[in-house]
């Protein structure tokens, strides 16, 4: 990918600020987007086959589930676990068998089937891995596991359509880097974080998840990864990719777009090995997508404006009201208060119960 500019500042001045702070203007804008369309619950409806339109407590393996078509292959094999009521222990040859079952093996990933922000999130590499996770994970909740896509760039590509509209456009392209230090035989994991420039910053995002290896001595010239998973909330940058935006991307996520049925508004995570190549649309891997819950997130580079990022913001909740007034007037109708609630606080309990992200 383009690299890291050096001259970028570590981290804008309101990158971390707190969520009330950031998006005060935006649920403004959003109040006046309800009084103008008449409605409150008008974003349930912009992908109306998905579980409140994609916008909380949707499963990840509903999602999945609605991929049909010769694009499919871009989303790595996957199997869906129910956490038992018993030890880690008992339940682990169980998955392992059903792995073998579906021709998984390791390494794989580890992610809850309702959860976002990159919430539980885990590298899976061995059996040991995996007891881990599952000693780690809340009894009764359902994980995903997912074969491994080992490519090293990382994207978010948000994508929208008109209900009718044969074209789309792609409203935003981040491109995800991946912090790391490394190691100079002297200073332990804990002072190379805290010397660097943008971890040393942020230290909260990275201190806990090496609570056990932080005063390790890396040996010099060892490369340690900060964070696997690709959530700016969890440590990853973002850069804003727009500028490389092509034709031949767009027309790909058409394709895509067109076997996931009454998708019009959300975003696919992608990770590919030759950045050229998924600008033309070729040899990369949908590693997730989501829907009305989705954000324009080039708007956490590092360089961007606040002003700039609250503009993208407002543009993007006009296109997703307008996209659900559509299919309102075409005769959907969003899901019960009752419902989209039990949802919300369904992901909200588990999201505080799930295993440590890396």
């Amino acid at each position: 990918m383009p690299p890291l500019d050096p001259d970028a500042p570590p981290v804008s001045f309101f990158e971390f600020w707190p969520s009330w702070a950031f998006y005060a203007p935006v649920w403004l804008w959003i109040v006046g987007l309800m009084i103008r369309h008449r409605s409150i619950r008008l974003p349930l409806l912009a992908n109306p086959n998905f579980p409140a339109g994609g916008l909380v407590g949707e499963e990840k393996s509903t999602l999945f589930s609605l991929f049909t078509g010769p694009e499919r292959k871009r989303l790595p094999d996957w199997m869906l676990v129910k956490r038992l009521c018993t030890s880690a222990a008992r339940q682990l040859p169980l998955v392992e068998s059903r792995m073998r079952a579906a021709g998984l093996g390791y390494p794989l990933v580890a992610k809850p089937d309702i959860g976002c922000r990159g919430a539980g999130v885990r590298p899976l590499r061995s059996r040991s891995d995996l007891h881990r996770y599952l000693s780690d994970f809340p009894a009764g909740g359902q994980l995903l596991l997912q074969r491994m896509a080992e490519m090293e760039g990382e994207a978010g590509v948000f994508y929208v359509r008109q209900p009718g509209h044969e074209r789309g456009s792609i409203l935003s392209l981040t491109l995800k880097y991946f912090p790391h230090v490394v190691g100079d035989g002297r200073a332990t994991l804990r002072e190379l974080i805290l010397r660097d420039s943008r971890a040393g910053r942020v230290p909260h995002l990275y201190l806990d998840r090496f609570a056990d290896r932080l005063d390790d001595v890396p040996p010099t010239g060892a490369v340690h990864r900060l964070v696997f998973s690709g959530s700016h909330s969890k440590g990853a940058i973002f850069r804003n990719g727009n500028p490389w935006i092509t034709e031949a991307m767009r027309a790909r996520f058409d394709a895509i777009a067109d076997g996931i049925p009454e998708f019009h508004f959300g975003r696919f995570d992608v990770r590919f090995d030759d950045f050229e190549a998924f600008r033309r649309g070729e040899d990369f891997a949908i590693i997730e997508y989501n829907g009305a819950g989705a954000e324009a997130t080039h708007i956490w580079d590092s360089s961007a404006q606040l002003v700039d990022a609250w503009r993208a913001l407002f543009a993007q909740f006009s296109i997703l009201f307008r996209i659900g007034a559509a299919n309102r007037a075409r005769g959907f109708r969003p899901e019960s208060w009752r419902i989209f609630f039990k949802r919300w606080r369904a992901e909200k309990i588990l999201a505080g119960r799930y295993p440590l992200t890396e």
